[in-house]
């Protein structure tokens, strides 16, 4: 049977809107992990077969197909294809999934799953509302087919995170506790030199500047909901910032071509969608589609990386699961160290690589919330 393994991940730090990597070309930001990784990793560059890069919002320097962009612009060999994926929040964890079935079905060999997202110079839906100069609505109300289906159901990730608080009876104050706990785990994660491992430094960007030590249940208290009556607020939700992430999936016959050691394997992967109006529940489903489909339960996976989109969307997927919350985003979730859109998928399974490799553990799984309703899983089991 053939298996798809990690070699090499690495990322940039992840920084705030406006920070250290803000006027980084998109371009440059990814050339600088896709030659960190192939550097880092010993493998020729000439030997990858593709490489697929998450991003959203692909206009302006982003635009262009940013994968082939970013590989050329890191002076990488010209016959090296590449390709750009949008699956929205979850477009660099497809970007393993698309790297690891092109190796499982035996068409490649080596293949760059990255991501890379400059928030600070593209903004968030700024491609959803570029159609408006040209005379179209947003992507839902323009379309006479949507409208028949959903009518005029308000699509929007605060109105999902408000409707799942609901749902889940989650209140105010617990998703601030859940909040504050993100931003402790990733100041503490920081501090300890958790992620230096994994961290590739770019110019002035030398470690993740998003988690706030000196936020507290008070601060966040103090902030005004999001929508009027609601109860979600900034402090809940992922922060907008800046990054990139790549890592190396190569098959079994490269491995040992290139005198490599495979760090894990590939163990399972999916996908799933559910209603688009609720948008952000979809990982549930999909990750008990993910267990059922590999026998393993949820207290076989040693340790979870979940995208804090919101904190509701976490919450529910705990109460959902049963997991262990001393298993889940252990270093903080993106509301402490950030959501680089197209980025963060790579980001989180780099980051899960190098946990299991700190902790010991043997299974990690990963899952993410993404526009119109789905969600990806990742399980990924530890060798050696």
């Amino acid at each position: 049977m053939a298996e798809a393994y990690l070699v090499e991940a690495l990322r940039t730090p992840v920084t705030r809107r406006g920070g250290a990597l803000a006027g980084v070309h998109p371009a440059d930001l990814g050339a600088h992990v896709l030659a960190g990784l192939m550097r880092r990793s010993g493998v020729d560059p000439g030997a990858v077969d593709d490489v697929v890069m998450g991003c959203v919002d692909t206009i302006g320097p982003q635009a262009g197909c940013i994968a082939r962009t970013s590989w050329l612009a890191a002076g990488l060999p010209d016959h090296v294809p590449g390709v750009t994926v949008d699956r929205q929040c979850g477009s660099s964890q497809q970007a393993v999934h698309f790297a690891a079935q092109a190796v499982l079905s035996g068409t490649a060999d080596v293949v760059v799953a990255a991501g890379v997202q400059n928030m600070s110079a593209i903004p968030i839906s700024a491609a959803m509302t570029a159609g408006q100069h040209f005379g179209f609505a947003d992507p839902f109300s323009g379309s006479a087919g949507w409208q028949r289906r959903y009518g005029n159901a308000e699509i929007s990730q605060f109105r999902s995170a408000e409707m799942i608080a609901s749902k889940w009876h989650t209140s105010r104050e617990a998703m601030e506790a859940f909040a504050l706990r993100s931003h402790q785990r990733a100041v503490e994660a920081v501090g300890s030199g958790w992620f230096e491992k994994e961290i590739l430094p770019l110019g002035e960007a030398t470690v993740d500047t998003c988690p706030r030590p000196d936020t507290s249940a008070e601060k966040m208290a103090a902030l005004a909901p999001l929508e009027e009556g609601g109860s979600i607020t900034a402090a809940m939700a992922s922060q907008i910032s800046d990054g990139a992430a790549a890592l190396l999936v190569m098959s079994e016959q490269a491995v040992r071509d290139h005198g490599v050691t495979p760090r894990a394997r590939i163990h399972h992967l999916s996908v799933s969608g559910a209603d688009p109006v609720w948008m952000l529940t979809a990982p549930i489903p999909a990750t008990a589609r993910a267990l059922a489909r590999t026998g393993l339960t949820i207290d076989d996976i040693d340790l979870v990386e979940i995208n804090e989109a919101f904190a509701p969307v976490v919450m529910a997927w705990l109460a959902e699961t049963g997991a262990d919350p001393a298993r889940v985003n252990v270093g903080g979730g993106a509301i402490a160290l950030g959501h680089p859109l197209g980025a963060t998928g790579a980001r989180l399974m780099t980051t899960l690589l190098h946990s299991l490799e700190r902790t010991g553990g043997r299974f990690g799984l990963q899952t993410m919330c993404e526009g119109g309703g789905q969600a990806n899983v990742t399980i990924i089991e530890r060798l050696g």
